[in-house]
């Protein structure tokens, strides 16, 4: 457990997807410790996201604390799992050499990342559920962290995928030295950062390519949609005010349709 927490510390620094670990097949994201981590992460999440419903505003039901601990992180393993054939297909289609578990430590790695942000902003997720007496508002609010997460997440996915892309090239040119930290007092100087940056920033000066970007925007519609439709059937996270407590709402209705009525209500509409 704690070695997968160090790789995914590695994930977040860049480390993990970094020009020399990718030429040199070091792209070695380990599947299970990754999707059990990410699994608690999301249940930190999930339990912060369900505190609404603990609160005098909320369906005052404990049973949604704990449901939505386990749907949350049910949410983005379920889409992976019903999503990875067709965009392994797709990015077969489309030119890629990824292999299928380069494929699958590449979507890990990205969830990876995204609960790692949604569970470091759980905690203020947490303090608008005590302090907040608006139901539409805390749904917003989850929908606007899920987005962010996982356009963070998906920041990571198409970096990666530029990188792994260079990899790929005969011959590509040397990285530039990193910086040297002046020397203070007589002490050695130090490099500092990494020559590839962050793990969602660009590698270097080259542009990510079509081919690259093709492929991203394919899996960012089908993930995308896929994840918003398996929010909608598993619902509900937060527990209706004057709702009995359900595990699933019936069938009806879609995840669009009923942001934009919260934010209808929450705009006073």
């Amino acid at each position: 457990m704690f070695s997968s927490v160090r790789q995914l510390d590695r994930i977040l620094r860049g480390e993990a997807t970094s020009f020399d670990a990718i030429r040199e097949n070091r792209f070695d994201i380990p599947v299970l410790g990754i999707s059990l981590v990410l699994t608690i992460l999301g249940m930190i999440y999930g339990a912060c996201m369900g505190t609404f419903s603990l609160t005098a505003h909320g369906s005052k039901e404990g049973m949604q604390i704990f449901a939505t601990t386990v749907k949350v992180p049910a949410l983005f393993l379920l889409t992976l799992v019903v999503t990875f054939p067709s965009l392994y297909v797709f990015n077969s289609l489309f030119g890629s050499r990824l292999r299928l578990m380069t494929t699958l430590r590449l979507m890990i790695g990205s969830l990876a990342v995204a609960m790692a942000v949604l569970s470091s902003i759980g905690p203020i997720v947490a303090f608008f559920s005590v302090s907040s007496t608006s139901y539409a508002f805390m749904v917003i609010l989850n929908v606007v962290v899920f987005a962010l997460s996982g356009f963070l997440g998906l920041g990571f996915l198409l970096q990666t995928l530029h990188r792994l892309t260079i990899a790929e090239l005969p011959a590509p040119p040397p990285l530039p030295a990193p910086p040297v930290v002046e020397n203070v007092e007589g002490e050695d100087p130090a490099p500092q950062g990494s020559a590839w940056g962050s793990a969602i920033a660009l590698p270097d000066h080259r542009r990510v390519s079509a081919g690259v970007w093709l492929i991203f925007r394919v899996w960012v519609i089908v993930f995308g949609l896929v994840g918003s439709q398996m929010a909608w059937v598993l619902r509900p996270f937060i527990g209706s005010p004057g709702k009995d407590f359900a595990w699933f709402r019936p069938s009806g209705g879609s995840f669009f349709e009923a942001v934009w009525g919260h934010l209808l209500r929450l705009f006073g509409a």
